[in-house]
């Protein structure tokens, strides 16, 4: 172990708290404490842009390196023991490392990688997709979230004979062309250059919670094939979703003969075992899965209908050429993420896990809440199930029970969010106090303890006081 961890895990993670002493700012703290990862990032700065292989690990001056994890925890390059909130992007809701599903891999690696060839594994995993999700009534694995939606858009234009999507603003559905090039604000201004003006021009943005706009839109553009939404909100959750206007969506695309995807990368599986659209039951006519389904490793699904989902059916040559969509995938149904993902599902089938997690969120937000009434910071934490955010700097009222939030109207459809010169420099201060979040806010595993929430809201109140002293909140 890294000197000052502990090997049950238990208490705040030792750090050097002599470094900084009385004049260092959070920015100089935070390279005193990580030379190491300072110095692979010089090195990685040959190789990739900005040094980095993700857009969420970009940080200035640079990242963390971490070089090993186990349950809540992980270890930096530099010997630092750290509560981890980015949980593998979302991925992990049983942890790091979590035994059973490092046995299950640790078995099948030793039986091969890849067969190139269908195996029993695969058909597990369906299995338990198909029982804990409702509507999955025929499953089809992908290499990734993104790549499900790319089927799922797909699949509902082939079906419905139809071109546009209509998409909520601020939803992330991965980064293919048909789901992205709109702002968050939803202004005109592509969010990503590359993209052909076809593509966004057989795009609808609509405001989440807007259902007269959703009406007009599908009722002039009478060529939606489907409507795509995160059933939680914006960017999981980012900004919340009533899930009334879930139902409302579902009657509205039944009516006009759209089809209705559910984005459930992040939610599904976490949420509850069967998703948001087991805990709202409003079923979709398409799902997108991804992240927990897969245990940790690559992989991802698109599950429905039975009718929409056997456009993928080989049949006649008429059929196949004129009719049929084809899917390749060098990695669908991998061995290796089929042994994770078939044995993390059992594992979080009855729903424990999951309400393990959300009771640590939902004290975390609590927690953090008071510690910014009594700081006089302005702003709140908030948010669902396991899923957390933190919006600073801006008068906002507090979110109901201190963590379920309804934005709509109070301050509008967007939340305020925050500045990068404030939410940079909390990730900076939180990691030099031994906590690591996802942007601004991030997702709790069901192995996070209540001695990992206490430790991260002394982190939170010690780096608060550093934003305040520097003039950040």
């Amino acid at each position: 172990m890294p000197d000052g961890s502990k090997a049950d895990g238990a208490g705040p993670p030792a750090r050097e708290t002599e470094v900084r002493g009385n004049v260092a700012t959070i920015l100089e703290r935070y390279q005193q404490l990580h030379p190491r990862s300072a110095a692979l990032h010089a090195e990685a700065l040959r190789f990739f842009p900005n040094g980095v292989t993700h857009d969420i690990r970009y940080l200035v001056p640079f990242p963390i390196y971490v070089e090993r994890a186990a349950g809540s925890r992980k270890w930096d390059v530099d010997g630092h023991e750290i509560i981890d909130y980015v949980m593998g992007h979302g991925a992990l809701l049983l942890g790091h490392a979590h035994p059973e599903v490092t046995r299950a891999v640790a078995e099948q690696l030793e039986k091969g990688t890849h067969y190139g060839a269908c195996h029993e594994l695969e058909i597990r995993w369906a299995e338990w997709v198909q029982r804990l999700v409702p509507s999955a009534q025929v499953v089809r694995f992908t290499g990734s979230g993104t790549e499900a939606t790319m089927m799922a858009v797909r699949l509902a234009r082939a079906f419905t004979g139809r071109q546009k999507l209509v998409r909520f603003n601020g939803h992330f559905h991965g980064w293919n062309d048909s789901v992205v090039g709109f702002s968050l604000t939803g202004g005109a201004t592509p969010q990503a250059v590359g993209i052909p003006v076809a593509a966004l021009q057989n795009q609808v943005l609509v405001p989440q919670h807007d259902t007269e706009a959703l009406r007009r839109a599908l009722e002039e553009h009478n060529d939606v094939a489907a409507v795509i939404i995160e059933p939680t909100g914006a960017s999981y959750g980012t900004v919340p979703l009533e899930p009334a206007f879930l139902a409302e969506v579902r009657g509205l695309t039944e009516k006009t003969g759209a089809l209705l995807i559910f984005d459930e990368v992040v939610t599904g599986f976490r949420v509850a075992p069967g998703g948001a659209q087991a805990l709202f039951g409003v079923l979709p006519d398409i799902t997108c899965l991804a992240k927990v389904l897969a245990g940790g490793l690559t992989g991802g699904a698109v599950v429905g209908r039975h009718e929409v989902l056997s456009l993928l059916d080989f049949r006649d040559d008429e059929w196949n050429l004129k009719r049929r969509i084809p899917h390749p995938g060098t990695f669908n149904a991998n061995p290796l993420s089929a042994a994770a993902g078939s044995t993390c599902l059992s594992l979080i089938a009855d729903g424990r896990p999951q309400e393990q997690a959300a009771g640590v969120c939902r004290r975390l937000c609590q927690g953090m809440n008071a510690i910014m009434r009594r700081a006089g910071v302005p702003g709140c934490a908030y948010g669902f199930s396991s899923m957390f955010h933190i919006t600073m700097g801006y008068e906002v009222p507090p979110p109901e029970d201190g963590f379920l939030w309804r934005w709509e109207g109070r301050p509008g459809p967007t939340v305020p969010g925050m500045s990068r010169e404030r939410l940079e420099p909390l990730k900076r201060g939180m990691l030099n106090r031994g906590v690591d979040l996802m942007r601004n806010g991030g997702l709790v595993s069901a192995v996070h303890s209540e001695q990992d929430m206490e430790a991260t809201l002394a982190a939170f109140e010690e780096t608060l006081a550093d934003m305040r002293r520097e003039g950040l909140v």
